[in-house]
């Protein structure tokens, strides 16, 4: 069976983008680069971040995509393009990565899911919020900073004591 890609415009989807080198830290360490790297891509291609975490190694996030345009996969890829043009090279690159002139930073996949109730969105949301506690970075989630769980405390959608 050969798996096909389903973009629904305004659809939810839950996506986990790795780095390729999965002992780097490298996404905490040039957390601005990858800010930034979001917000060129939002202004270019608008979506909406329901949640986010992001981890030394990889990132979860819940996204929601504009009534007109569901090509997630270009917004993905260009996070990651705008990010890995930004930082300076210092990763080992394979050499079919060479062949194409890749960068070694990424993962070249990622996974994505279209959420389908709201079950499942509040699944997710819980998930990405908990996740820095199941790798052992925090005891509770309101100690982890690259996380939107501080804005929806803000928003008063969960305590502050919430995940740990």
């Amino acid at each position: 069976m050969q798996y096909r890609r389903y973009y629904q415009k305004g659809a939810t989807y839950f996506f986990t983008v790795n780095l390729a080198d999965r002992s780097s830290d490298l996404l905490v360490k040039e957390i601005a680069t990858l800010r930034h790297a979001f917000k060129l891509v939002k202004q270019k291609y608008p979506f909406y971040i329901d949640a986010i975490v992001i981890l030394p190694d990889h990132l979860h996030m819940l996204c929601t995509m504009p009534n007109n345009d569901a090509d997630f996969s270009k917004r993905i890829k260009l996070i990651k393009y705008y990010f890995s043009y930004n930082i300076a090279k210092t990763e080992s690159i394979s050499s079919s990565r060479l062949k194409k002139s890749e960068r070694g930073i990424w993962q070249r996949r990622f996974w994505e899911h279209c959420i389908r109730d709201e079950s499942d969105y509040r699944a997710h949301i819980d998930y990405i919020h908990m996740n820095p506690i199941k790798h052992g970075y925090v005891k509770q989630a309101k100690d982890w900073q690259y996380s939107s769980f501080h804005r929806f405390v803000t928003d008063g959608l969960l305590p502050i004591n919430w995940g740990g």
